[in-house]
């Protein structure tokens, strides 16, 4: 793999975009549900009002899970030391494989880089779990994939 650095560089890079753009998401979700409860007055129709400020609360309480895990996401993007380099599969390696090329990161999915595909998945996923301690030229069990390179 050429300038494998520069390549570790942008996927980290995409990554970082990807939980800042989620962020901001959940973020505008948490501000419109609070101010959908403010804005939820008394009527005379009592339970539907208690139906709504019901479901908005349920929708907070989803939105702040979801920001905790992007807190997290952020956490361990910077935990990643890209210049580091590890023989077997750890958090920050770009291992490539029989199957495709992955960096262990979080999970943002696809990404393109250098117009080359890469597979950012978390070590918690299945198969960075799968991905993490080993070796090149071993062989997980997903869908028997080769470990050809890691960096």
């Amino acid at each position: 793999m050429k300038n494998t650095k520069g390549i570790k560089e942008k996927l980290l890079k995409e990554c970082f975009l990807f939980v800042e753009k989620r962020m901001e998401t959940i973020e505008k979700i948490i501000t419109s549900n609070k101010n959908d409860l403010l804005s939820e007055t008394k009527s005379s129709a009592g339970d539907k009002h208690e139906t709504g400020r019901a479901m908005i609360q349920l929708e907070m309480e989803k939105a702040g899970q979801q920001l905790s895990e992007v807190n997290l996401m952020q956490e361990i993007l910077h935990k990643i030391d890209i210049k580091k380099t590890s023989e077997f599969g750890c958090l920050g390696s770009l291992i490539k494989t029989t199957n495709g090329t992955y960096f262990l990161a979080v999970s943002v999915g696809q990404l393109k880089v250098e117009n080359e595909n890469y597979f950012a998945v978390s070590t918690q996923s299945p198969i960075g779990k799968q991905l993490l301690g080993k070796k090149v030229g071993e062989t997980i069990p997903f869908n028997k994939v080769k470990i050809l390179e890691i960096h």
